[in-house]
């Protein structure tokens, strides 16, 4: 397709399995669409006609910006991610051009701190619990164009990471002096294997993820807890093997 419509989303949505009075977390990348007429409303509008005003939507509105290069210092202390922590009032953020001006509409609700949500719809106003609310209520997971590594919900579980695991992430008290914790988003370390794309997978050989596409990008859509689920599962049965490390 050379341009993608509202109505070509809105039909690309209905057939992934999307129905009105559903609630929604959503992950997008605008430029997977191809050319998209209107750009990042176009998609939001689609979304909000296909669930309806008994639906909601939850998108994220984390306080971060995009990821940016490391130079050879950064890489010298262990640093595999650097992020800078935006003011609350950014007007752009590593979060994406669709999930940004979401974010900026009227009619969203934008909760507090920098692992904010914002949200539209019936149950708007349960932005504050963030994603937690569709898990414990049976929300659904819409990834449009991204993977399973923007699924914000998983970390929801990840109090159940032993510390050993967490360390390999943890910023040194020499990296936290150059890069400050409240003005920057520091990970140091990469564990040998990519543990949520190990969740995809098994989600996947179970059946619970539906696969669509919508013009050039790939969409997938399943309840949320069918994929969070497998993930506490596995951290609490099998997080060192997950993860690739010995115990």
């Amino acid at each position: 397709m050379d341009s993608i419509s509202k109505q070509d989303i809105i039909t690309g949505l209905r057939k992934l399995g999307i129905e009105a009075g559903m609630e929604l977390e959503v992950h997008s990348s605008l430029k997977s669409f191809g050319y998209v007429e209107g750009g990042a409303v176009t998609v939001i509008e689609a979304i909000k006609e296909t669930v309806g005003c008994n639906g909601s939507i939850f998108m994220p509105s984390l306080r971060l910006g995009p990821r940016l290069p490391l130079s050879e210092e950064d890489k010298r202390l262990g640093i595999t991610l650097k992020i800078k922590i935006l003011s609350p009032d950014a007007e752009h953020s590593g979060m994406g051009l669709i999930a940004d001006t979401f974010r900026q509409m009227p009619d969203v609700l934008t909760g507090d701190g920098i692992f904010r949500v914002s949200a539209w719809g019936r149950n708007a106003d349960k932005v504050s619990s963030g994603f937690q609310y569709l898990i414990d209520n049976g929300g659904k997971a819409l990834l449009l164009g991204v993977d399973i590594y923007r699924l914000t919900s998983m970390h929801y579980v990840e109090d159940l990471l032993p510390q050993k695991i967490r360390d390999i992430f943890k910023p040194s008290e020499e990296v936290n002096k150059i890069y400050p914790p409240e003005q920057w988003f520091i990970e140091t370390g990469e564990p040998p294997v990519k543990a949520w794309y190990t969740i995809q997978r098994m989600a996947f050989e179970k059946g619970v993820i539906k696969e669509g596409r919508i013009g050039k990008c790939n969409c997938m859509f399943f309840d949320i807890w069918d994929v969070v689920g497998l993930y506490q599962q596995e951290l609490k049965n099998n997080p060192y093997k997950l993860y690739g490390i010995e115990e």
